[in-house]
């Protein structure tokens, strides 16, 4: 008996020993951002925690998302695995359907290997609880994919019996909200206009220096967000074998980036922090998919990469990546479909539809006050040629871009004769790509949003909101959703 439970326990120190080896794996992921940090070279913003964890770890330079808007690209994030091909690809639709069989959130492996998953922080803006992927799911809950659809442990805290632990934490300050102003106002050093470097599509105004001012307040923020989380896992004696990876999950939301296929939509900042593990002051040029980050974080965790996921694991030997292929598609009430792959060298885009890039589109006419002033400036022909190119009736049906001459993407060089060999290769491998990731079905149930109404709404009832708007003012969606809420019940 005595030698019985003398087994026991040393098979269970075996056991404790073999999990603690196991390094905890924190997945930090800012909203609607792109390489718009200090340690990137973006001007008049500060954040010293994130460059500390690139001094200190790795800085990936050439990281893309497979789609620039949320649920498309969370919902390839959470399986390792092309949002085309799983059908998650239309913006908010398919929540009542259930992922396909072949495949599963990579959550599932890591709960089987033993990890704790763990949504959000108590400390972070809304506790960071945002998933947003288009398949059905909930937060908390076991996973078989036919009757449950957990995809995470618990809530908000790591501790130390729950290592090794997985924890992803939404850093929401950064998406666009009415709390932007608010975030300003309470700044310590709010970030000045006159400061900020715009890129050449947008227009030297006061208003949109104003507004990027407000947006890398938000950066800011973030990063101290950052700074607690960091300081939570020393005081905790977790930061050495803790792993931390911070990404965005699409492009900044502002002209030419979130909902669209060039550089700012879907270049992404990923920084990986791993004491004395990874190497130290790394900056990594080689192009890299943000499925390739989920299928990282399973290698980390000594588990082998399911076949069905097209992401692949960065630090193995085997790891090679030329091209990004990348998609926009349905999001709120405009129907698109544009088609992309990115390397270190090239950008090809394939517009489907050949509708104006400024779509009017109802949610985006509340949060992108360059947008609006911009459209008055064009009225009164004062945007230069870079800066008209958002606004054209149409989109080329191609475009092709020398992302090493041309890193802004201001010159379509697929109607130039001299680099006719290199567009017919980039399209003949986007349609590669194209069937490479052929849903593996057809189902389309996507949300209907009230964003249409709610704008109708402002511009009948509420006209001099709706001069403020055009005027480059953000006057707050979300409270205006609740009044209008509030008003549509008052009429029945």
């Amino acid at each position: 008996m005595r030698k019985t439970i003398i087994a026991i326990l040393i098979n269970l120190v075996i056991l404790l020993g073999n999990a603690q080896e196991k390094p905890n794996i924190i997945w930090l992921m800012a909203e609607d951002m792109s390489t718009d940090l200090e340690c990137y070279g973006m001007k008049a913003v500060k954040t010293p925690h994130l460059n500390k964890l690139a001094e200190e770890g790795i800085r990936f330079d050439n990281c893309f998302v497979t789609n620039s808007i949320c649920s498309p690209s969370r919902s390839a994030m959470l399986t390792g695995t092309h949002q085309i091909k799983i059908n998650a690809h239309h913006h908010r639709s398919n929540r009542n359907i259930p992922l396909d069989e072949d495949f599963k959130p990579f959550t599932y492996f890591l709960r089987e290997a033993g990890y704790t998953c763990i949504l959000g922080h108590e400390k972070v803006m809304n506790k960071g609880r945002k998933i947003d992927v288009n398949f059905k799911h909930k937060a908390i809950g076991e996973w078989d994919g036919k009757e449950s659809f957990g995809l995470f442990d618990k809530y908000d805290r790591f501790d130390e019996a729950d290592q090794p632990f997985f924890a992803q934490i939404q850093l929401q300050v950064t998406h666009r909200g009415d709390w932007w102003n608010d975030v300003r106002d309470q700044s310590s050093h709010p970030v000045n206009p006159d400061e900020v470097e715009l890129p050449q599509y947008m227009a030297d105004h006061p208003t949109i220096h104003l507004d990027w001012a407000k947006y890398l307040d938000q950066v800011e923020y973030m990063d101290n967000e950052v700074g607690m989380i960091f300081q939570e896992l020393e005081d905790k004696g977790m930061a050495d074998n803790t792993i931390i990876i911070f990404i965005g999950d699409n492009g900044r939301c502002n002209i030419r980036g979130k909902g669209y296929v060039h550089d700012p939509g879907l270049r992404i900042p990923f920084i990986m922090y791993y004491p004395n593990k990874i190497g130290k002051g790394i900056v990594r040029k080689d192009i890299i998919s943000a499925t390739d980050i989920t299928a990282t974080i399973l290698d980390f965790a000594g588990l082998e990469v399911p076949k069905f996921m097209t992401g692949q694991a960065i630090f193995d030997k085997r790891f090679k990546r030329e091209y990004v292929y990348s998609a926009r598609d349905l999001w709120d009430e405009v129907e698109e479909k544009m088609r992309s792959v990115t390397s270190d060298k090239w950008k090809y885009i394939r517009n489907d539809n050949t509708q104006a890039w400024d779509a009017h589109q109802a949610y985006l006419e509340f949060y992108r006050p360059a947008v609006h002033v911009m459209r008055t400036l064009k009225e009164e022909g004062k945007l230069s040629e870079s800066e008209a190119l958002f606004f054209a009736d149409q989109k080329p049906i191609e475009e092709l871009y020398d992302l090493e001459k041309d890193p802004q993407e201001l010159n379509n060089l697929a109607s130039d004769p001299q680099y006719s060999s290199t567009l017919k290769k980039l399209r003949k491998l986007t349609c590669r790509y194209d069937k490479e990731m052929t849903p593996v079905s057809d189902v389309y149930e996507p949300i209907v949003p009230n964003s249409v109404e709610i704008l109708e709404w402002v511009k009948s009832d509420k006209p001099e909101l709706y001069k403020q708007i055009q005027e480059g003012i953000e006057i707050g969606f979300k409270s205006l959703g609740k009044e209008y809420k509030a008003y549509q019940k008052a009429k029945k």
